[in-house]
């Protein structure tokens, strides 16, 4: 996996460092003003104006790289940085304040947070495509910012871009549990894996969306805690590649489902951060890992499946297998009916329709959980959006032949049909939520390259630290 975070960011240095000072319009003049003539004359030769994403190369006064000004449009983010790891020269950086006033620790956090995401890269198929020592972009970061936290959370979301940006040939229920076992074990879990057939008598439905697979079904689950710690337990949709099944996807359709597996690796990192962080919690992760594939052995429209909750399920459509598999692995968490269940899952093309692919959907039916989310998701900028799970479409999913189909009867509020099918496995749990996400850039901004993308885990982080920090 990629190793470019332990690169890119270092807590101090006897070296000589290249200041780095984020600006705004408000700041520009008086920066300006307390600068040398020439420094002064160069930056409004340049056109600088602060805006943001703009950049200025200040010359030294031995003619090599003095200084970097940055534009941070309205004020300094998490994105100010983003852009410039892959932008300067290979040097060692630091920031510098603006004004006498240092920058706030709050924002000197996400600032290098920023910065570390923006050094991410995905070269574990490229030939010689690293960057030598002498090229890379270090940045100390600065005394009054959390560097344990942004390192934490950066580790965690270079996690989740690995696996996601995989391909489905490296990266099979096998190879995916694996990875959980990695990070299972480093934070000493306890970690077991049900494999196979051994999934028919207690998780069918897992079972049957993954049997038409060489590659064998798996459910990962571990744990990692004191055992009278408060219960968390995240639940993420691991479906490494979705041919459709029998409902085979078109061609375009089927391009990027190697990211089908993009709620397993949200919780994965989620959890990683978690364990790492030691909050007080019991924390539990489960990871329906499958291929759904087709073969002789493929599950069928119209089949009629008892799932681990005892419901049993009609088949609508063998391309809506991902609720299948969250299903038994919820009706799981929900067995020990934990303090809150969290499930994260690349599940309905409906959500995107809604929402954009930027913006996570979110359904719970706690309110003061809802709101929470919200308030981390704006303090951490990190965002998301709740949809309602609305009851009056539960009849959409009803079944004549079984207690529930899989699918709903229209094409209409196809993020809430799926939600509501979830929400028939979680009947013990205080509180659940559950997100519908992307997971995947389909254009690159600063920070966020093109490919595999961690949404809503620093918001979801945010809260568990909060509640059991």
């Amino acid at each position: 996996m990629t190793d470019s975070l332990a690169l890119c960011l270092v807590e101090s240095s006897d070296r000589p460092t290249v200041p780095i000072t984020p600006l705004t319009a408000a700041t520009l003049g008086d920066w300006s003003a307390r600068q040398p003539e020439p420094v002064a004359t160069w930056v409004a030769a340049t056109g600088f104006k602060a805006d943001a994403g703009e950049r200025c190369l200040l010359p030294g006064a031995d003619g090599a790289l003095g200084g970097v000004l940055v534009g941070a449009g309205a004020a300094a983010d998490m994105w100010t940085l983003a852009d410039l790891p892959g932008a300067l020269p290979g040097r060692l950086y630091r920031l510098e304040a603006p004004t006498e006033t240092p920058i706030d620790a709050d924002t000197a956090t996400a600032m290098t947070l920023g910065w570390a995401l923006g050094a991410y890269r995905f070269d574990r198929y490229r030939k010689g495509g690293g960057a030598t020592e002498a090229e890379r972009c270090v940045l100390c970061a600065p005394s009054q910012g959390d560097l344990p936290l942004a390192d934490r959370l950066a580790r965690a979301i270079y996690l989740v871009r690995d696996l996601i940006n995989t391909p489905a040939g490296d990266m099979g229920p096998e190879e995916l549990a694996e990875a959980a076992r990695g990070v299972a074990e480093t934070a000493g879990a306890e970690f077991h894996v049900t494999i196979g057939d051994a999934l028919m008598e207690g998780y069918p439905l897992i079972h049957a969306v993954g049997r038409a697979s060489a590659r064998a079904p798996r459910l990962i689950d571990f744990t990692w805690g004191a055992p009278g710690a408060p219960k968390v337990t995240l639940v993420g949709k691991g479906v490494c590649f979705d041919s459709g099944g029998l409902d085979l996807k078109g061609a375009d359709n089927m391009r990027l489902m190697k990211k089908d597996m993009g709620g397993a690796a949200h919780v994965l990192g989620l959890a990683q951060a978690v364990m790492e962080a030691g909050l007080d919690i019991r924390l539990r992760v489960l990871v329906p890992a499958v291929e759904n594939s087709v073969s002789g052995t493929a599950f069928r429209p119209g089949d009629v499946i008892e799932s681990r909750a005892g419901l049993t399920v009609e088949i609508g459509n063998t391309d809506a297998e991902g609720r299948l598999v969250l299903s038994d692995a919820l009706a799981e968490a929900d067995r020990e009916a934990p303090e809150l269940i969290i499930d994260v899952a690349t599940l309905t093309g409906a959500a995107r329709v809604a929402l954009g692919t930027d913006l996570p959907a979110l359904f719970t039916d706690d309110d003061d959980l809802a709101a929470a989310l919200a308030r981390h998701s704006r303090a951490v900028a990190d965002p998301l959006w709740r949809l309602p799970l609305w009851r009056d479409y539960r009849g959409e999913l009803d079944s004549k032949v079984a207690d529930i189909n899989n699918i709903g009867a229209g094409r209409f509020g196809g993020a809430i049909t799926a939600a509501l099918y979830l929400d028939e496995f979680v009947k013990q749990t205080k509180s659940w939520a559950h997100f519908d996400i992307m997971a995947w850039n389909r254009t690159a901004r600063p920070g966020r390259p093109e490919g595999g993308e961690a949404v809503g885990l620093r918001a979801l982080y945010a809260l568990l630290a909060e509640r059991h920090g």
